[in-house]
C-alpha cells in the first residue's frame, strides 16, 4: 500500500507542475541531450538467491523541460528513453567453483520530476537536484554465462530453477530516484547523478504454481548526462 501511495504521489507531481505556473515565476527552458553511466545489478528472489552485483552498462537520450521557479527551488519533468543491461551475479557456496550470471537487455523510459536547487536554470554555476517518477522497461534479450565445470547438484539451498528459464514477462515497471549535482556552463549542463531503481515487476510467473513468488529486477547506478539548450 506504501508503495502505491508513493507512485500516486508521484504521479499527481509529475501532472500538476504545469498547473503551478501561476504560483512560481513561469520557465520555458528546454533542454536535450544524451547520457551514459554503470549499474550495479541485483535480482529480488523468492525463495531467495545468495548474489553479488552484476555490472552493466547504460546509455540513452534525455530531454528536459524547466517550467518554474520558487524562490531557490526550480521544478520541470525528465523524459528519457535508455538501453539498460540487467540481471544478477550469482554467489555460489557450495564448493563447486562455479560460476553463474545473466545479463538481461532492455529499452527502459522514465518519466521523472526534476527539483533543482541553487542556481536558476540558465544562470552558469553549480546546483543540486532530486529526480523522482515511474519507469518502464521492455525486454529485448538475454544471455546465461556459467563455468565450464557446471554442476548445480549440490547447491545449499536447492533452489536451481532458475538455469535456463527464460523471461516471461517483457514488461518491466517500477519506481526510479535520483540525486546529483549540475554544473552549467556556456557549453550546456553537465548532469552527476546517483540512482536507484526498484521494479514492481516479475519477469517470471508468480502465481502459486510457479517456481518463484517473486523475481523483480533492482539497481544502483551512476550516470552522466550532457544537456544543451533548445529554448531559453
Amino acid at each position: 500500500m506504501k508503495i502505491k501511495n508513493y507512485i500516486a504521489t508521484i504521479m499527481a507531481c509529475l501532472f500538476t507542475l504545469p498547473a503551478m505556473a501561476q504560483l512560481g515565476e513561469e520557465r520555458h527552458n528546454l533542454a536535450v541531450g544524451v547520457n551514459v553511466g554503470m549499474n550495479m545489478n541485483k535480482a529480488g528472489f523468492s525463495p531467495q538467491i545468495k548474489q553479488q552485483s552484476h555490472m552493466g552498462m547504460e546509455f540513452g537520450l534525455t530531454a528536459r523541460y524547466m517550467s518554474e521557479k520558487y524562490f531557490k527551488m526550480m521544478c520541470g519533468i525528465q523524459a528519457e528513453i535508455n538501453y539498460t543491461q540487467r540481471g544478477w551475479k550469482e554467489n555460489i557456496e557450495d564448493g563447486s567453483e562455479n560460476t553463474y550470471s545473466r545479463t538481461m537487455n532492455y529499452i527502459e523510459i522514465p518519466l521523472l520530476a526534476h527539483l533543482a536547487f541553487g542556481k536558476d536554470a540558465l544562470d552558469k554555476g553549480m546546483k543540486f537536484f532530486v529526480n523522482a517518477g515511474p519507469q518502464i522497461g521492455f525486454f529485448l534479450s538475454e544471455e546465461e554465462k556459467m563455468s565450464d565445470n557446471w554442476d548445480p547438484t549440490y547447491r545449499p539451498n536447492g533452489v536451481v530453477q532458475q538455469y535456463g528459464k527464460m523471461t516471461e514477462n517483457k514488461f518491466d515497471y517500477g519506481i526510479l530516484g535520483g540525486l546529483g549535482v549540475e554544473l552549467s556552463t556556456k557549453a550546456g549542463h553537465f548532469l552527476l547523478e546517483g540512482r536507484y531503481y526498484y521494479g514492481l515487476a516479475d519477469f517470471w510467473g508468480s502465481s502459486k504454481k510457479d517456481d518463484f513468488g517473486r523475481s523483480g529486477h533492482t539497481y544502483m547506478g551512476v550516470r552522466l548526462t550532457y544537456l544543451f539548450d533548445i529554448t531559453k
